[in-house]
């Protein structure tokens, strides 16, 4: 380190720089100037190079030897790491901008009432960086940063990891605004029984599961995703709670409810982190099996399955025999190879939901 420093026209001297000019004209020695000031010769090396910050001790000493006040010296030394501070921020926003370059402006605006700042790059980083509450978007290329990636592939890229950590980020300050009561697993799991009786209830199922969860201290959170993400789903201990969240991006019945029900699996297995796509391993495959049996009755479905009838009125009937939305039904004849994903005489079975922030989702 320098014990001066220019930037943006301005220079900045430690307090070692004057150091080193008043033992120069005074024609004593370094070390001679060290036991007079009552301090080691190393010490005083360290500070003439710049290399450590001037502590109010030396300043005190400093000033009774020269006549000079604690201040001056504090200042001076306040001064130098100020410029350092603005010239370390500009590095730092340098590399947010690659970081936002990763990312929407247009997603935080429609989604969260962001301001139109058009053009203006580095006011829409300041606005981003406030919101999502973090003193820099670097914090964001850190895989794991806020949770366990799990099994994600080596092969995420950059831009994979930033936007899956500022999605998770945005759930997690939704969830630390909202008071529940302490986590129940026995009462999430009543929770849980409650919200397949509403698969059918295309238009108020989710302030309804929300209320539920809730009360057994889960915390459920449905976000608009952010394209590029990979991200299905994440959950997160949060104090005393459980944070749940869902991305948007598959909200077709089938999917939504195999998400949903894939990370209530991760919680009932005590296994917090991100759901991508295509993971492997054993705690994917339990929470697959979770969703997979919850949904839909294992024996019963086999059952359905043997008769190798798959209709439109056979699906329906065999969906209302265990209450469940047709979709659902559908959507795992298709992951189990029964039916074409391209089978358009059955695509009027599925129904799409969609996010509103401020009132839920339909």
């Amino acid at each position: 380190m320098n014990n001066y420093i220019e930037y943006n026209d301005t220079i900045a001297f430690h307090p070692g720089y004057y150091i080193k000019e008043i033992i120069e004209e005074s024609g004593l020695t370094q070390e001679d100037f060290a036991k007079r000031l009552g301090t080691t010769p190393k010490n005083i090396s360290i500070l003439i190079r710049g290399e450590q910050s001037l502590s109010i001790d030396i300043a005190m000493k400093l000033s009774r030897m020269l006549g000079t006040s604690v201040s001056y010296w504090l200042n001076l030394q306040n001064a130098y790491d100020s410029l350092i501070a603005e010239f370390k921020s500009e590095e730092e926003l340098l590399q947010e901008r690659e970081i936002f370059k990763m990312l929407d402006y247009k997603y935080f605006r429609e989604n969260f009432g962001l301001p139109d700042l058009p053009r203006k790059i580095d006011e829409q980083i300041a606005t981003v960086r406030t919101f999502l509450n973090v003193a820099t978007l670097s914090v964001f290329e850190k895989r794991d940063m806020a949770v366990s990636f799990r099994s994600a592939s080596d092969e995420l890229s950059d831009a994979n990891i930033v936007k899956a950590n500022v999605m998770v980020q945005i759930a997690i300050n939704q969830a630390l605004t909202i008071e529940a009561p302490k986590f129940n697993k026995l009462k999430f799991k009543r929770a849980i029984e409650y919200a397949l009786s509403l698969t059918k209830n295309h238009e108020d199922f989710y302030p309804l599961i929300w209320k539920a969860f809730h009360e057994a201290g889960v915390i459920f959170v449905i976000l608009p995703n952010l394209s590029g993400s990979k991200i299905n789903g994440a959950t997160k201990k949060i104090g005393k709670n459980v944070m749940l969240m869902v991305s948007d991006r598959r909200l077709y019945s089938d999917t939504f409810w195999f998400t949903l029900f894939h990370e209530i699996g991760h919680i009932m297995n005590g296994d917090y982190g991100i759901s991508f796509d295509r993971e492997t391993g054993e705690k994917e495959d339990a929470a697959d099996r979770f969703a997979e049996d919850s949904l839909i009755d294992p024996v019963k479905y086999q059952d359905f399955v043997q008769k190798d009838i798959f209709t439109i009125s056979s699906i329906k009937e065999f969906a209302s025999l265990i209450d469940r939305d047709p979709g659902i039904v559908l959507g795992r004849l298709q992951n189990d190879g029964q039916v074409e994903y391209n089978d358009w005489t059955l695509q009027s079975l599925r129904h799409k939901y969609k996010v509103k922030i401020a009132g839920g989702t339909q």
